[in-house]
């Protein structure tokens, strides 16, 4: 499924609004943000995800409050070409 999924010549609009989104924040971005902030489907970063476009990065940050684990949501090399940047 992957490799149909990367055959379109072009993402579709929504992939590419996301894409764009990703490019733009070097440390990738959490679901949540994408979400609530961006109005981007779950489904559209699953799609994004499965294709390669976008990759899952899980980190842990340590501070007074305690240790809390995060994931963002990074561009990969191949979204960045999916959208020429």
């Amino acid at each position: 499924m992957n490799g149909a999924l990367l055959q379109e010549p072009h993402p579709k609009p929504e992939w590419r609004q996301a894409l764009h989104l990703l490019a733009r924040s070097p440390r990738g971005a959490t679901e949540e943000v994408l979400v609530a902030g961006h109005g981007v489907s779950h489904q559209t970063l699953a799609m994004l995800a499965l294709a390669g476009l976008a990759t899952v990065v899980t980190e842990t940050l340590r501070g007074a409050g305690g240790t809390f684990t995060i994931e963002r949501l990074r561009i990969t090399d191949a979204g960045r070409r999916a959208i020429g940047d």
